[in-house]
């Protein structure tokens, strides 16, 4: 067969040279390579606006990355079987090589008709794991079934192996010819009147050269003080590599292997490199949880919670995105997600506790809003999360654990150096008062030139007046399932 016919890759989730599956196989041969890139907002879930704004870096630096390599990146919006394999006929294309999406079952379903549109033509395809550690069949119970708790989830798991990571392929060569396709910018994945996005700007470089760079600062030192440091917002000891999970500008199997490297040499504790896999455990978790429950993300897990009271509350759920609970460790969490895309995991479980349980608010709501406005808006973890800590979620937090975010602020932010960052107006208070300032004496906060109701929001709801609410709520639920 004449090498002047290309290999399409057909990029994903996967916005990557190294560790590449699909690139790797089209660069086995001498044919030319085509690299397409599909915006489908028609049968997937649409990005969040934050997803969108790393999505348009992250494609632009894939292509540079492309086209130092004379391999051009096609642009397309919509389905893919009606673009990947109008394109495929049109060029007379060899084979279609992609990863899978890691996820529920219908993307399984789509591979299955996409090989058979190509094949029916006379092209080639096939398809691969990159986006995971371990595939859905990899990880069964002892009845076959898909595990729902995470312990022995990840003790199965850690008796297996990954692969290790593949090199950027070292010869590749592009094709040459006209081919039609969009241009980035007419996708407006940015925003521009107004231009919401500094902050997220100011945080974070999408691109696979940045999360390579990431991951080796964090192995660097960060990763010394994991163990103890993780749930401290203050505390710069996490990756801050979710964003780049999320559209594949790196591997789970690249950094399983790298942290698996250093704890072998000694450069990091046996410890710290555990609890850091773990994390990565938890999004494999949730990946097969999207895999069996693919309505995840609008579908309670547990089906108890059908007849929970959720409470309707435009205005309390107003506050809550806007940072203005009077809580101030929730508003910092708030303000931290609104500013730079992102926020610290201890603080996205006090904020989604406080939502679903202090207001009674439906988790959807703010699973919803995450998906907006995270730059890692994931399709798995973000639905598991959310449900996990709203009760109804596998191996979810029991419904009677209803986090106290004064208690919550004080254990994890002792110093106040992260609520005083994200909430400046309270930047003067004592210590002692920061994340109950309601309880401070009338000269301090004047000292720290408060007043309650003014410059800082009074609480919207009493912890122990919402708690009890909450409790209520859930045996509520338990007469009406009976």
């Amino acid at each position: 067969m004449s090498p002047s016919r290309p290999h399409i890759v057909w990029f994903r989730d996967d916005l990557r040279l190294s560790d590449n599956p699909a690139l790797t196989r089209a660069a086995s041969s001498e044919a030319p390579i085509v690299a397409l890139y599909l915006l489908d907002e028609e049968t997937r879930r649409p990005l969040g606006g934050a997803a969108r704004w790393w999505l348009a870096g992250s494609l632009r630096a894939l292509e540079k990355d492309l086209r130092k390599r004379g391999i051009p990146l096609v642009l397309r919006r919509g389905p893919a079987m009606e673009h990947l394999v109008d394109l495929a006929t049109s060029l007379k294309a060899q084979a279609v090589f992609w990863n899978r999406r890691a996820g529920a079952d219908s993307e399984a379903d789509e591979d299955k008709s996409l090989v058979g549109a190509l094949k029916n033509r006379g092209i080639d395809s096939a398809h691969f794991q990159a986006n995971v550690l371990f595939s859905t069949n990899d990880l069964r119970t002892n009845s076959g079934a898909a595990y729902r708790v995470f312990t022995p989830f990840w003790r199965a798991a850690c008796r297996l192996s990954p692969e290790r990571p593949l090199p950027i392929p070292k010869a590749m060569s592009g094709w040459e010819g006209e081919i039609s396709g969009d241009i980035l910018d007419a996708w407006c994945l940015r925003p521009t009147a107004p231009d919401w996005a500094g902050g997220i700007a100011e945080a974070w470089t999408p691109g696979e050269e940045d999360a390579q760079r990431r991951l080796q600062v964090f192995l660097g030192h960060p990763v010394l003080d994991y163990a103890e440091g993780r749930d401290f917002p203050a505390e710069a000891v996490t990756s801050r590599l979710s964003p780049s999970l999320r559209f594949g500008e790196i591997s789970p199997r690249q950094i399983w292997h790298s942290v698996k490297a250093a704890q072998s040499s000694g450069d990091i504790p046996d410890r710290a490199g555990e609890k850091f896999l773990a994390e990565l455990g938890w999004r494999e978790f949730c990946h097969q949880l999207l895999a069996a429950h693919p309505a995840l993300a609008v579908r309670n897990f547990n089906s108890d919670f059908d007849h929970f009271p959720w409470a309707e509350n435009e205005v309390a759920l107003a506050r809550w995105q806007e940072g203005r609970t009077g809580y101030p460790v929730v508003d910092a969490g708030m303000r931290e997600l609104w500013a730079t895309g992102w926020m610290h995991n201890r603080v996205r479980m006090i904020t989604a506790s406080f939502l679903t349980k202090h207001l009674l608010i439906d988790w959807r709501a703010g699973e919803k809003w995450f998906w907006d406005t995270l730059v890692d808006a994931d399709p798995a973890n973000n639905p598991a999360g959310w449900q996990w800590v709203a009760g109804c979620g596998a191996d979810a937090a029991p419904y009677f654990r209803i986090f106290n975010p004064v208690l919550q602020g004080e254990k994890f932010d002792p110093d106040g150096a992260y609520t005083r960052h994200w909430v400046p107006e309270l930047a003067l208070l004592d210590k002692r008062w920061l994340h109950h300032p309601w309880d401070a004496p009338e000269a301090a906060l004047k000292s720290a030139k408060i007043t309650l109701g003014q410059t800082y929001p009074s609480p919207l709801v009493d912890h122990s007046k919402a708690r009890k609410r909450a409790l209520a709520s859930y045996e509520e639920m338990k007469r009406a399932r009976s």
